[in-house]
């Protein structure tokens, strides 16, 4: 579809809506549509809105539209040697851009480069008076004042119709290799942060049952003397692995029992094994944890708490207790604020983040 045409197509149906009072489900291929609470409303299916505007390897940037397949995107990278370092997960063979965004998932990598916010540079948005606004840039120096583009990071649409956005990316490491160790969650833990304070290129870990797995990146003369020094078994399929890891086709997530829920953590990655019962995973150094869970949801998000971090019902289990974790008073004003600022008439993505807004 001409970009054109999509926009005025798109702008009419959200002034209709908004005049209706009638909500919207803002989507693309819908492979993340699990995500979050559940949605109701009229389908604004992004998908036609596609292609890549702007690719400069040199300086490392790239801008497309909103319904721009993931695939197509890494396919390009990958020509020139590039890709998106905060790995993000697909979940499905039509990802695209826009649903990045709008989840704010970061695979792997993200303990070594930062989260997908991070790479951010710029983003068109139409907000729900049909108004399109354009915020940061294809620079890093075009940001300042409120950084917009990369709070619409995890905002799973519930601030507007995210059309364009502009994404910095990195050369593909010269080298990787991953060493695997048999250690303890407590031990594995003790491990990643002692050497997370060594300078090792160290790009992604993984402990799960016994058994820490650590991914090597960057020079060759680098990786090759870290390899030696933190010594453990070489990873023979170690590109499956990771690619496992960040789609959840790992083992841990294809096995475990489909009645239970599974969380996620966000702690300090110093953290002490939760007392929580259930299978555990845990990522980057430490700081993201996956739980199948056997306990309530209450003592979860306790736990989670008093640990210094907090717990998100990622999938499955009863989304009746909330998907997110609840807010502190002050920030749910803001989160209310934001929410009115851009979608005064209330009808994006109504409840997916929150029940009530």
């Amino acid at each position: 579809m001409d970009a054109q045409l999509f926009r005025e197509q798109a702008k009419a149906q959200i002034l209709a809506a908004g005049a209706a009072h009638r909500p919207l489900e803002i989507r693309g291929s819908g492979s993340k549509a699990w995500y979050g609470q559940q949605v109701q409303g009229e389908l604004l299916d992004t998908r036609d809105y596609n292609g890549i505007i702007d690719y400069e390897p040199t300086e490392l940037v790239i801008t497309a539209r909103c319904g721009t397949p993931l695939a197509e995107i890494e396919a390009l990278l990958a020509q020139r040697n590039q890709m998106l370092p905060f790995e993000p997960p697909h979940f499905g063979s039509g990802a695209t851009l826009g649903g990045m965004l709008a989840s704010g998932l970061s695979g792997p990598s993200r303990q070594a480069v930062g989260a997908l916010r991070d790479f951010v540079l710029g983003a068109v948005l139409m907000d729900g008076k049909g108004d399109v606004l354009h915020f940061g840039g294809q620079v890093m120096k075009n940001v300042a004042g409120y950084d917009v583009s990369r709070l619409l990071a995890g905002s799973l649409g519930t601030l507007g119709l995210i059309l364009e956005m502009s994404v910095k990316v990195l050369p593909r490491p010269i080298a990787s290799s991953s060493r695997r160790f048999e250690l303890s969650q407590a031990d594995a833990i003790r491990c990643l942060n002692q050497w997370g304070g060594l300078p090792l290129p160290i790009a992604a870990s993984c402990w799960q049952d016994g058994m820490l797995t650590v991914r090597l990146s960057g020079a060759q003369a680098a990786v090759s003397a870290a390899g030696k020094n933190l010594g453990g078994e070489a990873v023979v399929d170690a590109d499956e692995f990771w690619h496992a890891v960040r789609e959840q086709t790992h083992c841990f997530f294809a096995t475990s029992s489909a009645n239970k829920a599974l969380w996620r953590l966000a702690l300090p990655s110093t953290a002490e094994p939760l007392a929580l019962s259930g299978d555990t995973l845990l990522e980057w150094g430490g700081a993201q944890r996956w739980l199948f869970a056997d306990d309530d949801a209450e003592l979860i998000r306790t736990t989670a708490a008093a640990a210094g971090g907090h717990a998100t019902l990622y999938r499955g289990g009863d989304k009746n207790v909330g998907v997110f974790h609840p807010l502190a008073p002050a920030v749910e004003q803001i989160h209310r604020r934001l929410k009115a600022s851009f979608d005064p008439a209330a009808i994006f993505n109504i409840g997916r983040m929150y029940p009530d807004f």
